[in-house]
């Protein structure tokens, strides 16, 4: 058996103990003390990582791999937020007598074994396995090897956090695109793979595993201005979609105005004070940097029906003073996040207040949009019965099932 296989199989087996006889709070409080403690270490460990890195990785990229002070804070203030929550597992979310004394139980479980592949951004992993402990899950990180000194030194604090539970295998981490290959091909111990990175790496992940795929391949996000939008507010929410931190999937990469708009000229000067450059082609395009496409468009039809053309299912947003506008486009724009006067950038876990998040899903199954902890939890049923069979409901005379919702 060679060893990226046995790192699969201890994952299965920490799972299975973690999602039943640890204390997960505990674990999660004390992993946001040991963070906030040797955060000169995880600094140290960055700077080595940005040495190695500069002038060898897009600009975009290397903005993602920076973990300083502000990010570190930010993770250690999400992990603390987890550990607040509620402990999810085997909550019961649907009780159901089928017969007296047979009662049907939908109960709250986790996935299993998570693969989590991610380029760059250090801060993800240990946010990612925070909400992996707050579920039950293990999970398996793939960081960027131009974040290895930050990922091991991150993993390290987990692991030793983990040990005093005796959950070591609740967190490992996978240093090799080959080790990543093998893992792909193990349906029978990884549950769900989930890829934060660029198009090429989603769908290269995509197509070579059985296993179920959760995640965004691009980030195309749209502002669209409305004829009946506020100059003002509208400006500062597309400086701030683009702007505020352009590296990232939820900035928004194209800009379409009404042609009735009457502040087309006072959006474009802000944008450009604040840096963006400005295109009237390639759209469809996930720049990541300080670039925006921009169109004209004569109607909101036009507006949503180039959303769905050149968009991703992403995030979008309108900017309007017109209910009937924004309403229009909240319900039939097909998109994760959908929003109304309000910057793309709010399209993040720890915004929403789920703490982190694995990564922002655009599929249509399971979950949709930043993927928290309810993104990592699944069901199974159980059935309480007293001597209960099938025969007695079936046959010439059978019983006939009550079917009474308890809860």
């Amino acid at each position: 058996m060679n060893e990226t296989r046995q790192q699969a199989e201890r994952a299965r087996k920490a799972f299975l103990k973690l999602s039943t006889n640890v204390d997960r709070t505990g674990v999660l409080k004390e992993v946001a003390v040991a963070l906030r403690k040797n955060a000169a270490a995880i600094f140290e460990a960055n700077e080595k990582d940005l040495a190695g890195a500069k002038g060898k990785i897009a600009e975009p990229l290397y903005k993602r791999l920076v973990l300083n002070e502000p990010k570190l804070r930010d993770v250690i203030a999400g992990i603390e937020q987890i550990a607040e929550m509620d402990d999810p597992l085997g909550r019961v979310l649907d009780e159901t007598e089928l017969d007296k004394g047979l009662i049907l139980r939908k109960v709250q479980t986790p996935i299993g074994v998570l693969a989590v592949i991610y380029e760059s951004r250090p801060d993800a992993g240990p946010q990612i396995a925070a909400l992996a402990i707050r579920t039950g899950n293990a999970v398996l990180l793939k960081g960027g090897r131009e974040a290895a000194h930050t990922n091991a030194a991150l993993g390290e604090i987990f692991r030793s956090v983990l040990h005093r539970h005796g959950v070591d295998d609740a967190v490992q981490l996978v240093s090799t695109r080959e080790e990543i290959a093998e893992l792909l091909k193990m349906d029978d111990c990884i549950n769900l793979v989930i890829p934060r990175g660029s198009n090429e790496m989603v769908r290269s992940i995509q197509q070579s595993t059985k296993i179920p795929v959760l995640g965004h391949a691009d980030g195309v996000c749209h502002v669209y201005i409305d004829e009946f939008a506020d100059p003002e507010k509208a400006a500062r929410i597309v400086v701030d979609s683009k702007a505020q931190y352009p590296a990232v999937c939820n900035a928004a990469e194209t800009l379409l105005v009404h042609a009735k708009f009457g502040g087309r000229e006072k959006i474009l000067a802000a944008l450009e004070q604040a840096g963006v450059e400005l295109r009237d082609s390639g759209f469809g395009s996930e720049y990541l940097d300080l670039i925006m496409n921009v169109k004209t468009v004569n109607s909101l039809v036009e507006a949503i029906d180039h959303i769905h053309r050149y968009g991703s299912a992403h995030t979008d947003c309108i900017v309007t003073e017109n209910e009937a506008n924004a309403r229009r486009f909240l319900n039939e724009v097909d998109s994760a996040g959908v929003f109304w006067n309000a910057s793309t950038r709010f399209a993040d876990g720890f915004r929403y207040g789920f703490g982190a998040e694995v990564g922002i899903s655009t599929n249509k199954t399971h979950a949709r949009g930043p993927v928290g902890v309810e993104g990592l939890l699944i069901y199974k049923y159980q059935l309480i019965g007293n001597g209960h069979v099938v025969a007695t409901y079936s046959g010439d005379n059978p019983k006939t099932f009550l079917h009474r919702k308890i809860r």
